[in-house]
């Protein structure tokens, strides 16, 4: 008989172990019609004003899910939301972040105007921040350092546009170095439930890295997509690629009909995410702002109905010049505009169904 396995963990609480944290949170999505090349201009199906409107809808949802990780993870978090137009070296140097955290995509990176893919690129190749790219910020981060960016059947992008091959919803990876920080207090530990060295994770796309870059070492791979999760620790750097979306931990979690299971996505995402965000402390020379489990207190700090939805932390932090500061606390918001998520009511099957290039 096969040996059975169940796809949930047992009740886990969490604590914040994170006193406080600055975290840069890039939006990777087209933000205005001069994003976009001359090549998606040509596009048969081009409309300037839907397409941005679609981007900005998927930001919101985006975007409020890395917020929702930040605030639940860190006791006294500091973060903002720059878009890719807006990324300077002295915008970051002025926020001085302890880390940088890189949203998905939702179209091909030749849609793109070329400058704004040649500034990020520059800007990885160069930065000594901590820096974590998310499915389509994985493949920008892959890009920069000389991989190509292919459908996971190898085609350029431009040649099948449409109709692709998709890894989407939930599926298993193997991790090939559990001993990476990253994968800390998440494998072949008691209770666990998943085969060794396996994670469940949320997938949505339909391009990958054909390769692993120089200079990175391949920590997972999938049956579909061999690069799934890479880092670079090296010439200062401290650079990690997922292409599955770990930021939906506590999304998934709201979900359950009850807070006292934790499915394994959304516990072993939850934990990557702060396992990043810790290693990044460390490689800032900051590992005094990470409590040992000795100190924690007693009774745990978050539980699945005190974390907001991610459409509501979009709206929390106060928007200014394309920025969005998020409270150590986010309060529950006012009502929703589209300006402020991207769309006044959440939509999640439309989303799940469009985050194609995440």
């Amino acid at each position: 008989m096969a040996r059975q396995w169940k796809d949930y963990c047992e009740f886990e609480p969490i604590f914040q172990r994170i006193e406080r944290m600055r975290v840069l949170i890039l939006d990777n999505l087209i933000a205005c019609a001069s994003d976009l090349s001359d090549k998606a201009r040509r596009e048969p199906n081009f409309d300037a004003e839907a397409w941005v409107a679609e981007e900005r809808k998927i930001a919101g949802f985006a975007i409020g899910n890395i917020t929702q990780n930040i605030n639940n993870l860190i006791m006294k978090p500091h973060w903002l939301v720059a878009r890719l137009n807006e990324l300077t070296d002295a915008r970051v140097a002025d926020f001085d972040p302890d880390a940088i955290i890189i949203s998905g995509t939702l179209r091909d990176f030749d849609l793109y105007h070329p400058d704004l893919i040649a500034r990020l690129e520059s800007f990885l190749r160069r930065t000594t921040i901590p820096t974590l790219g998310i499915c389509g910020g994985h493949q920008i981060m892959g890009q920069a350092f000389g991989a190509r960016v292919v459908t996971l059947d190898g085609l350029a992008p431009w040649e099948k546009r449409s109709e692709r091959m998709r890894e989407y919803q939930y599926y298993l990876i193997s991790v090939l170095r559990p001993q990476d920080p990253l994968f800390a207090g998440i494998l072949n530990e008691r209770g666990r439930r998943l085969p060794k060295n396996t994670l469940r994770v949320w997938q949505n796309h339909g391009l990958m890295l054909e390769r692993v870059p120089p200079g990175f070492s391949l920590l997972a791979k999938s049956e579909l997509t061999r690069n799934q999760i890479m880092v670079k620790r090296g010439d200062g750097q401290l650079l990690y690629g997922v292409q599955f979306h770990l930021e939906k931990s506590f999304e998934d979690w709201r979900k359950l009909p009850s807070p006292w299971e934790h499915r394994n996505e959304s516990r072993d995402g939850r934990r990557m995410f702060e396992n990043f965000l810790i290693e990044a402390l460390r490689h800032r020379g900051k590992a005094d702002l990470v409590k040992e489990a000795a100190t924690l207190p007693l009774s745990p700090v978050v539980s699945a109905r005190d974390a907001q939805p991610a459409y509501a932390l979009a709206a929390s932090g106060q928007r200014l010049n394309g920025y969005g500061n998020g409270p150590a606390k986010a309060p529950a918001p006012p009502s929703l505009t589209p300006s402020e998520v991207g769309g006044s009511e959440p939509a999640e099957e439309y989303i799940a169904d469009r985050l194609t290039g995440l």
